[in-house]
């Protein structure tokens, strides 16, 4: 199954979480935390390659559905 990555995904990893920041067609910029509410934590950028070599023991978590908005009126 392939996935496709999107900024804003949050993968867990042991007992740390990954959030992509930063997404290009080279290059991904994450964030590193403990704890997802606190949100503190380490950003750091790496090579595409190489990022989807860490998300190989990693675990995608579920995002929430985006709400759709309600038509305009005309």
């Amino acid at each position: 199954m392939a996935l496709k990555l999107q900024q804003g995904q949050v993968w867990k990893h042991g007992d740390e979480f990954i959030r992509i920041v930063q997404l290009e067609r080279l290059e991904v910029g994450y964030k590193v935390v403990k704890n997802l509410k606190s949100g503190s934590g380490e950003h750091r950028h790496t090579s595409k390659k190489d990022f989807c070599r860490l998300l190989k023991s990693c675990t995608l978590l579920a995002t929430k559905p985006v709400e759709s908005l309600p038509p305009e009126p005309t």
